[in-house]
């Protein structure tokens, strides 16, 4: 069985973000929570890049034919919503 290797990654940090992590007891520990976090909340379609390649706006053209984004009328967040199951369960 092999192990799994952990590897070094570095990164720029400006004074204003060393600043603010002064004090935390285990930074690397808070680092990789961080990212890991940010990573579970990524679009799934644009993958955090904000922008759409025009391959995926074809198919969220065609993925929009039968869903909308709509607020939540409880806590406010957007979200997706399927038409034809709404209008399926009308009839």
């Amino acid at each position: 069985m092999k192990k799994n290797k952990s590897e070094i990654v570095t990164f720029k940090a400006d004074h204003t973000l060393l600043e603010a992590m002064k004090g935390i007891p285990n930074r690397s520990e808070f680092i990789r929570s961080v990212v890991m976090h940010a990573l579970e909340s990524v679009c799934p379609l644009c993958r955090g890049t904000g922008i759409l390649t025009p391959g995926q706006k074809d198919h969220w053209k065609t993925f929009t034919s039968d869903h909308r984004v709509e607020e939540c009328d409880d806590c406010h967040e957007m979200h997706i919503v399927c038409t034809r199951q709404k209008s399926e369960l009308e009839k």
